[in-house]
């Protein structure tokens, strides 16, 4: 062939340039090979072919090689259209990398028609080369947007004063109220001036935790604020007073609670003495029991918290002693009749106290498939000023109120309730959210009334604990999909104008259910939906599942394909055969002894954060996470039989562990992700969603959180890319039209506008957060503090111990 020789340097980087592209083409066509075989897309077997072809020609300085690649190149951005459409990141997991390559092949145009004799047209390679660059560049300046799967359509709401008397005075719950609204009627920061937020003051608790995979200590707390105090609790159950308007310490009493897992502690009680005593104004209610305590003693004022040794604590608000009066010098033991485990890690409780009246009513975490012989799940009320037992609610006994005889124990391996409670004054009812009975992924043993009250909701009498109502929101439950939060108080609005009070709720598979308070019937449409059955010998399946269609579904859309998602399209092949080798029917794909998926796993979905609402404008908040688990069971073998299982969910299962008690053992539960650690599915990977209660329609929808703090095998990216990442925490609203979360897995505490999901405040912390935050306005200055607990993100090695409050200037 004529033509006119390329320098050596010139040879020499073709030659590497086609070496790179030929390895691009191995890799394509050995697993794209596998992928056609199992009857996956064709498009990356195809585009090796050519790449490989392409990398030869390149290689040779063939003119031919450039233009195949091209080709490719166009090709692919046809094939990326037709197979994700406008998608912004699915396009970016598809093209980019290949657009990278393209500017250096097109550069190296010039060099290929050198070599074969004809023009080497600098300025149309130059061109062709800056058409790519400029659309690369577009792309990555993308990548610093946020993309919000739904946008706001309508204007920004109003801003509506808090009326005269109706202003937020304490923060006394939880869930800032008993119905866990986690909204304040508060007006001085508003979505107009929120950007002048500064630090107020930061306190340091001393309690640093320490979580390897997010099994040991972790800081989850929302405080408590009552006058000029915040109420702070550590992970290991140290509880500490701060003057809310200086930060300055008042008290600490240091528990300095221990346990092999999940040492945190997610809030606190109080309870005022002196306070009048609501009784419920419902018809056919029981009163509230009346208490008191001498007008000299101690602990007038007293805050309660569950310990995970596992304990019942109170102490005196003002001065962080034991009440000396409730159980056994301030401490009541929650191991009485819980049998055996309950010492050793299988049973304590994570989430506060609820304060029912004069009852306080406990429920508490049972480690998760580990054995068929594991702690019950009773819940019990105490008298909140002796500590004495009231009532036992056994989901195995319910007709018992009572403790045990001698040395019987409650229910084995019933349905707990771990998460936070609600109650409503009115009627004198507790809502409890149920878990499943032990355990999750085999329900051959499970009985009855394990099956009547799990994955449920559970409202039961405050003073006697006799169940009123249970609505289930997952029939035998093998997933793992507990109702993992506090209810959420509504006056929900009817389609004619009439106000129903409500309860509503998220689930882990992504439902919201709207329920009636009184009689648990839904407000919303649910139907009952045929899902596939499993191959488990003698497992209870349910024909059917309930699905909430009257409300939206979040994160838990069915995965296809073309769903599946990489930093670069190596890894998005790689997860395109995982998901294809894997069972997957949908959100209840049962467990079985083939590897199947889930999605969301049994991390949610929705969490313990809870929801948030503004009744002022009938707008519902909920932030989620998207990362999906490979969930698989093996016949257990002997030398499985004998490994031991220690019930730490939430660490990758990647060995086989037995199931004592079954003929199985759990061969991996582990997230679904690609070799560079990342989520395998699409993004987001964790959202902050606004629903209109009167429409019961997604007002917007945004991803929150970016790669700034983590990143592919746990080197922090430090880009601000807003990809939206999973959350762990809960979210704040507040009448100044602000929605405040600082619960992803970078360091910032962020404030959205409620009308529009634009983010319009932002402050960087020394660590991240799993807290939720609270607002309150100070009676010593009066201004209004915003206040966050920062002790670490899930995801990251970085922990701290901070709590720090924001204000105006």
């Amino acid at each position: 062939m004529s033509g006119h020789k390329n320098t050596k340097a010139a040879a020499v980087w073709l030659s590497v340039l086609g070496t790179i592209i030929l390895l691009m083409a191995t890799f394509f066509i050995y697993f794209g090979w596998q992928l056609v075989s199992l009857h996956g897309s064709a498009y990356f077997l195809i585009a090796g072919i050519a790449l490989l072809v392409s990398g030869i020609q390149i290689i040779r300085q063939r003119v031919s090689g450039a233009v195949l690649y091209g080709a490719v190149l166009v090709g692919t951005g046809i094939w990326a259209l037709w197979d994700v459409g406008l998608d912004f990141w699915p396009l970016v997991s598809r093209l980019l990398t290949l657009a990278g390559f393209g500017i250096l092949v097109a550069l190296s145009l010039p060099l290929l028609l050198k070599r074969s004799g004809k023009k080497a047209c600098w300025k149309f390679s130059a061109s062709l080369a800056g058409v790519l660059a400029i659309a690369f560049g577009a792309t990555l300046g993308g990548m610093f947007i946020p993309h919000a799967p739904i946008s706001a359509s309508g204007e920004s709401l109003p801003l509506v004063k808090v009326k005269p008397g109706e202003e937020q005075v304490n923060w006394d719950n939880y869930g800032n109220t008993s119905g866990g609204s986690r909204f304040v009627a508060l007006d001085q920061i508003t979505r107009d001036n929120v950007k002048n937020l500064q630090v107020a003051w930061t306190y340091r608790t001393g309690d640093i935790p320490v979580s390897p995979n997010g099994g040991g200590a972790e800081d989850q707390q929302t405080p408590l604020q009552i006058g000029n105090r915040i109420f702070l609790c550590t992970p290991h159950n140290n509880v500490i007073a701060v003057d809310a308007t200086t930060g300055k310490e008042l008290w600490k009493t240091e528990i300095n609670a221990k346990q092999k897992k999940w040492m945190r502690c997610r809030g606190l009680a109080y309870f005022d003495a002196q306070a009048p005593l609501k009784q419920p104004d419902m018809p056919d209610s029981t009163p509230v029991a009346s208490v008191s305590v001498p007008a000299a003693a101690q602990c007038q004022r007293r805050i309660l918290m569950n310990s995970v040794t596992p304990e019942l604590i109170a102490l005196d608000a003002d001065t962080g002693e034991f009440c000396h009066d409730f159980g056994n010098n301030g401490r009541v033991s929650l191991s009485d009749h819980m049998g055996k485990g309950a010492d050793k890690g299988e049973y304590y409780p994570t989430s506060a106290p609820t304060l029912a009246g004069t009852t306080v009513v406990i429920g508490g975490r049972v480690a998760d498939n580990v054995a068929t012989d594991m702690p019950g799940g009773v819940i019990r009320g105490f008298d909140v000023i002796t500590g004495q037992l009231r009532w036992a609610f056994d989901p195995g006994n319910p007709e018992q109120k009572q403790a045990p005889e001698g040395d019987k124990t409650y229910t084995r391996s019933t349905p707990n309730v771990w998460a936070p409670m609600s109650y409503d004054s009115h009627s004198n009812t507790v809502y409890m959210p149920t878990g499943s009975a032990a355990v999750d992924l085999w329900g051959v043993k499970h009985n009855d009334l394990d099956r009547k009250f799990g994955a449920s909701m559970v409202a039961v009498d405050a003073s006697t604990g006799r169940v009123k109502w249970v609505y289930q929101t997952v029939h035998n439950d093998l997933w793992d999909f507990d109702v993992p939060m506090q209810p959420s108080f509504s006056d929900f609005p009817g389609a004619d104008g009439k106000k129903t009070p409500a309860l509503i709720f998220g689930t882990k598979s992504g439902q919201l259910f709207v329920l009636d308070r009184a009689t648990g019937k839904p407000l919303t449409k649910v139907e009952e939906r045929p899902v596939t059955q499993g191959q488990i010998p003698d497992e209870n399946y349910s024909p059917t599942q309930p699905f909430s269609v009257g409300m939206p579904t979040i994160g838990a859309d069915v995965l296809k394909e073309s769903d599946m998602w990489g930093a670069t399209p190596f890894d998005q092949l790689l997860c395109r055969i995982q998901f294809k080798s894997k069972r997957y029917n949908g959100l209840f794909t049962p467990p079985g002894t083939d590897p199947s998926l889930n999605l969301p796993g049994s991390l949610g979905g929705m969490n313990w954060g809870g929801l948030s609402t503004d009744p002022v404008n009938n707008l519902l908040f909920i932030n989620d996470m998207r990362v999906g688990l490979e969930v698989q069971l093996i016949p257990a073998s002997p030398e499985i039989q004998g490994m031991k299982n220690d019930g730490n969910e939430a660490a990758a299962i990647s060995r086989p562990l037995p199931l004592s008690g079954t003929p199985y053992a759990i061969n991996a539960k582990v997230r679904f992700m690609s070799p560079l650690e990342i989520p395998c599915q699409k993004p987001p990977f964790g959202t902050l969603t606004a629903v209109d209660l009167k429409t019961q329609k997604i007002a917007w929808q945004v991803p929150v959180g970016t790669v700034q703090d983590t990143g592919p095998f746990g080197v922090k990216i430090g880009l601000q890319m807003p990809i939206g990442m999973p959350t762990i925490g809960g979210t704040l609203a507040t009448q100044g039209g602000l929605v405040f979360i600082a619960s992803t897995q970078d360091y910032y505490l962020r404030a959205f506008d409620t009308s529009t999901g634009k983010e319009v405040w932002k402050a960087r912390l020394p660590v991240g957060s799993q807290g939720t935050p609270i607002s309150y306005k100070s009676p010593v200055d009066g201004q209004q503090y915003l206040l966050i607990s920062a002790g670490g993100a899930r995801n990251s090695p970085d922990r701290g111990d901070y709590v720090i409050a924001y204000k105006l200037p």
